[in-house]
């Protein structure tokens, strides 16, 4: 440097090179360095000590070795020995004063704070060498921990690896830990290395330096009603003292604790609810408990209300909780024994079958299996049903009476075919449409009037008829005989299904084709009236006849058509046209030797009888036909038009001339009759005249006489009801007032009585309150107290060697005329002036 003198104020230090020696060392300040030829200033500008404030420390790299009273040591050369690698940390109560930093030193941290460890928290140290931390030989890689509250002197040997704070542990929770390494907890008990456990002991808890917090556990409330169920992960003792062996599984109930914490070595499994029977109730469990605590497997148990309780690990309920069955006068119960039991005197074997009867509340056991539940059927005369005997296969049916079912019986449903199940079901009654049938119940099919129903029974091989009006019931082996008939126009086979056969009379229209014998073909639309010869109260065995034919209808239109085809065929169309009725009805219903035609056409076969033939419409087929049929259809018209405007235009005008003399008589018939009636009118007019000025007058006065009657007699009644109601109004507010009056009076005497009781108890209180006072201070007491004040000032004024004392500022004035005169005779004007005392 080029500086021969270098001021270094106080508490900075420079570093000076002795070139000859090549040695540093250090020179502090306050002072005036002159540099020789042979040194050079290492640090300039001259650097300021270092100052560690009160509860700092800081860290020294390479630190000077030091000897007795904290001075460094120096080799023979008289450089300063440092520990090379090596670090220091300095304190504020070994450095008070400000310290240089010697050659080969370095600041490795700054002056830090201390660090303060709270209360309920640790540090946790890690020990990077051996070394004795008093009693204590720590070596390296151990850890322990620095709880507080303190304050923590770091060390170069030591490591803060973090900072535990303590875990609160609220009431009925527990801190789940675990084992870092293996060792002796704080109760003794000896932890190996990942074993778990929990801390139920309430409060704050600061964990070991071997401890590991995994997780805080939070309870689990149990209800009366609920249940928790558990599974042990390994064999240990629970916190209620039973053993539990790994795989078990229990259940934790509000009998046990109301509030359970999960242990490490518990897994739940899920909460249970209770299971609660009524009086009217009961369950089967299956896999039940037995009373060494195992579950007995593959067995049932009947557990019947009223009662309450846990399902247990293991066990399970079948079908839930079920109703007991009440079985009413008209109830009973199908019963099947899965397995043999004694059913009080009586064996049951497997698949044996019985019957509980009503009434009666029944439980089956569990050997018992409740098939069905059945009721007596009450049946009409007009209903039934089908039943099956299982044991010998017979099928009957019931009817007419209320039938309960017995155990070796059963619903028998009857099977018809899908042709006969729709017609049965979209039958139609009136207007009401059926519903679809029970096919257990007896078959029924209400015949209409004037009709017939075949049914066939297969078992005997019979057919019987039915007329109606009747109700028919089948028997299990008997079927109805459907009917094909043919519809439409012209008909089509097997439009129509039906089960009842109507006996007419009815009609039947159909369309056919024929051709007349000059070849003019035309188109037919014939109505045929017909009905049955059927009489089945004289000869019941005819009444099969009706069925004979399947088709009546289609077979008695093609009989009919072909006669009509027959006969138009010889016929030329002029003729047919003008005689087609006589021409078809003899075709069809035939003529005597005489030529008379018959009445009908009977078919011997089901004796179907034709009674009469409608011809609806002749239409050509041919359209030139059509047309000159048409023509002469209208010339025909229009004469016969013209004739009959003819002759209704002359009764018209016959007509009219009668009404015209009618009228002309009536007119003068009307004249005579008006002028007797005006005259009768003019003779009314002048007797009304005269009453009506008599009436007119007479009612006046009586109005105007009433009137003033009424009006003396409403003032009188208005004069009187005022004075009543200036009566009324003056009573009312004399009471008011008086009321009023006597309602304050009373307030004020009750104010008056409020005032002098509160002024008596007040009295009575400060009377109370000195006298307790008195009694407790004690007379002598108050004598002790009364004295104190001048016995102290008199022993004060003795002591100081003084008969009296004057207090002032030197500001205010001060009366000193009588100052002398209490001097001299104290018991004069020693009072006078204050703060004079003996």
């Amino acid at each position: 440097m080029a500086n021969t003198f270098v001021r270094v104020p106080p508490f900075h230090y420079i570093h000076v090179l002795d070139n000859n020696l090549n040695v540093q060392r250090i020179e502090v300040g306050p002072q005036t360095f002159t540099r020789q030829d042979h040194e050079r200033i290492l640090l300039f500008p001259p650097a300021q000590m270092v100052v560690i404030p009160p509860r700092h420390y800081c860290i020294i790299k390479d630190p000077c070795i030091r000897g007795e009273n904290n001075e460094p040591i120096q080799d023979k050369h008289g450089q300063t020995k440092i520990r090379h690698g090596d670090l220091e940390i300095r304190y504020d109560k070994d450095w008070k004063e400000p310290f240089p930093i010697y050659p080969g030193e370095s600041v490795h941290q700054s002056p830090e704070p201390l660090t303060v460890v709270a209360a309920d928290t640790a540090l946790r140290l890690c020990a990077k060498r051996d070394f004795s931390d008093g009693k204590v030989q720590r070596t390296a890689g151990d850890e322990w921990l620095f709880e507080g509250p303190a304050t923590f002197y770091p060390r170069i040997e030591v490591d803060v690896k973090e900072t535990i704070s303590s875990q609160l542990i609220a009431k009925d929770h527990a801190l789940k830990l675990q084992a870092r390494n293996t060792f002796v907890d704080r109760n003794g008990n000896t932890r190996k290395l990942g074993e778990e456990w929990l801390v139920r002991t309430g409060g704050a808890y600061l964990p070991g330096v071997n401890e590991r917090v995994l997780s805080v556990v939070s309870p689990l409330y149990l209800l009366p009603t609920r249940a928790l169920h558990l599974s042990a992960i390994d064999s240990f003792t629970d916190v209620y003292g039973k053993s539990r062996k790994a795989g078990k599984e229990w259940l934790v109930t509000d009998a046990d604790a109301c509030v359970h914490v999960q242990d490490v070595n518990e897994h739940i499994v899920g909460p249970i609810n209770i299971t609660v029977l009524t009086k009217q109730q009961y369950c089967v469990v299956l896999d039940p408990v037995g009373p060494d605590g195992r579950n007995v497997l593959g067995t049932r148990e009947l557990r019947q209300g009223e009662r309450s309780f846990f399902l247990l690990p293991g066990e399970r309920l079948e079908g839930g909780i079920s109703n007991v069955y009440v079985l009413g006068e008209e109830e009973a119960l199908l019963l099947r024994a899965n397995e043999g039991f004694k059913d009080g005197e009586e064996q049951r074997t497997p698949g044996d079958l019985w019957m509980i009867k009503g009434p009666t509340d029944y439980v089956p056991p569990v050997q018992v299996e409740v098939v069905e539940t059945r009721r007596s059927i009450p049946l009409d005369e007009n209903e039934g049903i089908y039943v099956r005997d299982t044991k010998t296969g017979t099928v009957s049916a019931i009817s007419g009476q209320t039938y309960l079912l017995q155990a070796h019986e059963e619903l028998w449903e009857k099977p018809l075919s899908d042709e006969v199940e729709k017609l049965l079901t979209y039958s139609f009654v009136g207007d009401t449409k059926e519903k679809s049938r029970a096919k257990s119940r007896v078959c029924e099919y209400r015949v209409p009037h004037n009709a017939a129903v075949q049914i066939y029974d297969y078992k005997k091989k019979q057919s019987r008829v039915e007329f109606g009006p009747s109700l028919v019931m089948l028997q299990p082996e008997e079927q109805f005989t459907v009917l094909s008939l043919s519809g439409d126009k012209p008909k089509r086979p097997n439009a129509i299904k039906s089960i009842a056969l109507q006996l007419g009379p009815d009609f039947m229209t159909d369309i056919l084709e024929v051709e007349t014998g000059d070849h003019a073909r035309l188109r037919l639309r014939l109505s045929y009236n017909w009905h049955f010869e059927i009489s089945a109260t004289k000869n019941p065995e005819d009444a099969h006849k009706l069925f004979q034919v399947r088709d009546f209808v289609g077979d008695a239109c093609k009989a009919i058509a072909s006669r009509v085809r027959g006969a138009v065929a010889s016929q030329p169309f002029d003729e047919f046209h003008q005689n087609s009725a006589t021409i078809i009805r003899k075709a069809v219903f035939g003529a005597t030797e005489e030529g008379k035609i018959n009445d009908e056409f009977v078919f011997h076969a089901n004796s179907l009888t034709i009674t009469n033939i409608d011809i609806q419409s002749v239409e050509p087929v041919d359209e030139r036909t059509r047309e000159s049929l048409q023509k002469s259809v209208q010339l025909a018209i229009e004469i016969t038009t013209k004739k009959q405007e003819r002759n209704a235009r002359h009764d018209a005008e016959k007509i009219q001339q009668h009404a015209r003399g009618k009228i002309e008589r009536q007119k003068v018939s009307n004249l005579k009759t008006a002028e007797a009636a005006r005259q009768e009118l003019i003779k009314l007019q002048g007797e009304c005249a005269a009453v009506a000025s008599t009436g007119t007058a007479k009612a006046e006065a009586e109005a105007k006489a009433e009137y003033l009657e009424i009006e003396g007699k409403a003032d009188v009644k208005q004069a009187e009801l005022h004075a009543v109601a200036s009566g009324i109004e003056a009573k009312a507010e004399l009471e008011e007032r008086t009321v009023f009056q006597n309602t304050e009076i009373a307030h004020d005497k009750a104010m008056s009585a409020l005032v002098l009781d509160k002024a008596s108890r007040l009295a009575n209180i400060e009377t109370e309150k000195f006298e307790k006072l008195v009694t407790a201070i004690q007379p002598k007491t108050i004598m002790a107290i009364a004295r104190a004040g001048p016995e102290m000032q008199a022993r004060l004024l003795k002591g100081l060697g003084l008969k009296g004392y004057l207090m002032t500022d030197g500001k205010s004035p001060i009366n000193l005329f009588n100052a002398a005169k209490g001097m001299v005779n104290p018991s004069v004007g020693g009072g006078s002036i204050p703060g004079f005392g003996m």
